[in-house]
């Protein structure tokens, strides 16, 4: 099946008695009962299918995860209550028969930096940072320190820089390590990084998967080796989707595809009239004929989609500047996150990379006049007549 066909169908209509409910109910139980004991036996054995207690599994979540397996070509998937919890979920599972070290892309979203550094280094697990798009760099680094994982992400945060998977995979796969993809900001639609050999990739399913701002959840679509291990690990850390917010993420993946498509579209318009503007310094965006990685992008990508994320620098300004004109935008949504129906700025110095020390930040290209443009499904015309109101 086609992606806007799995998008529609896929992990829906499960058989739960004598009626079949059109879409997937809300099931906020707890604990399951079976008519006999010797069943429940079977169940917690994994002999049958079925759900005993909501920590292991639950309905909700079972549809939830067949359809993100189905989207991004994996074996199994696990849901989670935050994109960061999946996160931490797949490095630990990756780690726990590997060497404890993990090659990370210099350039991450901040909380997962800080994951890196304060979370996991703490327990004794080694970090090196790499440039992720410098394969003789990442083969470099793979040989000096026989790291266990590599991390990186399909689309850099927040400067759309873009790393290739399938030859990273491949030294991945040569040194016994495990190659993790971040793959929020592209998504399935643009890119399935275990079709070229990752062996796990993690979303957080706030942004586009449900793309409506109105819930929280993550998710590990895994390969066949590292499912067993996600799981089991899942039983006992319990870092579990609820019901309500896994049944808002299955209704919004059913328009997943088509808002996708219309955000990777209001992009491409948005980044070449800000690349016009007089009030604008630079502009990344996956398209340009001048973007340092694209030839991976043209390789990687599917044809004409460059994602829904446009990063631009405002000349001149400095904190209090882009702050002001953040709050002249009328019709842009100044926040946190990325993804939604409506188009969101986020101010990485003090959202997303905030985190991070100055030198941190400069290393990684962060200037304090960055802005983070996540487009939404909005007309492209208002979207830019609204920059260009607030950048004059």
């Amino acid at each position: 099946m086609e992606i806007n066909t799995k998008a529609v169908h896929v992990g829906d209509r499960r058989k739960p008695g004598a009626f079949v409910p059109v879409t997937t109910p809300i099931y906020t139980a707890a604990t399951y009962l079976y008519e006999n004991v010797e069943t429940l036996d079977k169940v917690f054995a994994h002999e049958v299918e079925g759900y005993a207690y909501a920590r292991y599994d639950n309905p909700n979540n079972s549809g939830l995860e067949e359809i993100c397996t189905a989207l991004e070509n994996g074996h199994g998937s696990l849901a989670c209550a935050s994109g960061m919890a999946a996160l931490q979920l797949a490095l630990t599972a990756a780690l726990i028969d590997r060497r404890k070290h993990i090659l990370a892309a210099s350039a991450l979203y901040g909380a997962t930096t800080n994951l890196l550094m304060n979370v996991l280094a703490p327990f004794g697990v080694e970090t090196t940072f790499v440039d992720i798009t410098d394969l003789a760099a990442v083969a470099e680094a793979i040989q000096e320190n026989k790291p266990g994982c590599i991390l990186m992400e399909s689309i850099s945060n927040p400067l759309l820089r873009v790393g290739d998977i399938a030859k990273i995979a491949a030294l991945a796969h040569a040194n016994g390590a495990a190659l993790i993809v971040d793959n929020t900001f592209a998504s399935p639609m643009i890119v399935c990084p275990l079709d070229l050999g990752a062996h796990i990739v993690v979303h957080s399913l706030t942004k586009y998967l449900s793309g409506h701002g109105d819930t929280m959840g993550g998710v590990i679509i895994t390969d066949a080796a590292h499912l067993p291990v996600i799981r089991s690990l899942s039983r006992t850390y319990g870092p579990i989707l609820g019901p309500f917010d896994s049944y808002l993420c299955f209704r919004g993946i059913k328009t997943f595809p088509l808002r996708m498509e219309r955000q990777c579209n209001n992009a491409i318009a948005v980044a070449r009239f800000l690349e016009q503007h007089a009030c604008v310094e630079r502009v990344h965006f996956p398209d340009q004929t001048d973007h340092p990685d694209k030839q991976t992008i043209a390789q990687q990508f599917a044809p004409g989609l460059f994602g829904g994320i446009v990063t631009f620098l405002v000349k001149d300004a400095a904190k209090q500047d882009v702050m002001n004109f953040m709050d002249r935008l009328k019709l842009i949504v100044c926040g946190t996150s990325l993804g939604d129906v409506h188009s969101l700025m986020l101010y990485p110095l003090i959202a997303s990379h905030r985190d991070l020390s100055p030198k941190q930040r400069q290393r990684q290209g962060i200037h304090d006049n960055l802005v983070r443009l996540s487009v939404g499904i909005e007309s492209a015309k208002d979207i830019c007549a609204d920059l260009d109101q607030a950048l004059r």
